[in-house]
């Protein structure tokens, strides 16, 4: 694996502008890249389950643990996911699906258990949270799959259709599926470069927000062009791409109702 300073100008595709800490665990963040092509073969014995546990080892906002995540093997629920989620066919071909759940379900049971009512979990900010905790579990998740070698790829179009997604996966209420993720071992032979991220000087403020950035921006526009055409792909800037992607609520791919249907499934948001 190449050293950090190379990993930086891949990123970047800038020069670091400080000199930079090594380790394996900083290599391999700096070294992902979705995985849309996998091979036909199983996940190493224990790696499902060690993947899992990192995900259980990250912060969850005062120990209320408000995930869970379904792990699709079965080749028809996976064909079906692919549907529902836009017709993403690696969702079909990776061997392992997991969908990460927001559940605020387990929380209401152990209430009623307890003879306790549960009023905290109809409001938004017990959504949000649950929200952000689905996140952190599932890159610790991300991370530990590719520290052994395996690739990944998040599904944001499993919200495409949360109802059918929830019915799919037998979901009691107060529960949705807020992301999905491919895991599988890449295929060698059909594998995309490392996209560059915005620079640094884009992202990255100090004490204050600064918004004089159009420079940095320009910057980047060049960048990922240049990352563009060498994939073999229409030249584009990206900074025109995101104001197009969020112009209209065509942009949205349809999730612009996401609120009414999280009520159907079971969360207030007051």
């Amino acid at each position: 694996m190449a050293d950090m300073k190379t990993l930086w100008q891949t990123r970047y595709r800038q020069e670091p502008a400080v000199t930079l800490p090594d380790n394996p665990v900083l290599r391999t963040l700096m070294t992902h890249h979705s995985v849309r092509h996998y091979l036909p073969l199983p996940l190493p014995e224990g790696a499902l389950e060690v993947g899992i546990a990192a995900a259980s080892s990250a912060a969850t906002s005062s120990n209320l643990q408000t995930w869970s995540v379904v792990v699709v093997e079965d080749a028809q629920t996976r064909a079906r996911l692919a549907e529902l989620s836009g017709g993403q066919k690696h969702i079909a071909v990776a061997p392992v699906f997991l969908a990460w759940v927001v559940d605020l379900s387990r929380l209401e049971r152990i209430a009623q258990q307890s003879g306790l009512s549960a009023e905290a979990l109809d409001f938004e900010e017990t959504f949000l949270m649950a929200t952000l905790d689905a996140g952190i579990a599932a890159q610790n998740a991300v991370v530990a799959f590719e520290s052994m070698g395996l690739g990944t790829v998040y599904i944001g179009g499993l919200r495409n259709h949360p109802e059918e997604v929830a019915a799919l996966l037998g979901l009691p209420p107060r529960c949705v599926a807020v992301v999905g993720l491919c895991v599988g071992q890449p295929d060698p032979g059909h594998q995309n470069g490392f996209k560059p991220r915005l620079g640094q000087d884009a992202v990255l403020h100090r004490e204050r927000y600064n918004t004089a950035d159009a420079d940095a921006i320009a910057d980047y526009d060049k960048r990922a062009d240049a990352y563009q055409r060498e994939q073999g792909l229409p030249s584009r800037r990206w900074s025109v791409t995101v104001s197009e992607r969020m112009e209209t609520l065509r942009g949205l791919g349809g999730r612009h109702v996401i609120r009414s249907v999280l009520n159907r499934l079971g969360f207030p948001l007051k």
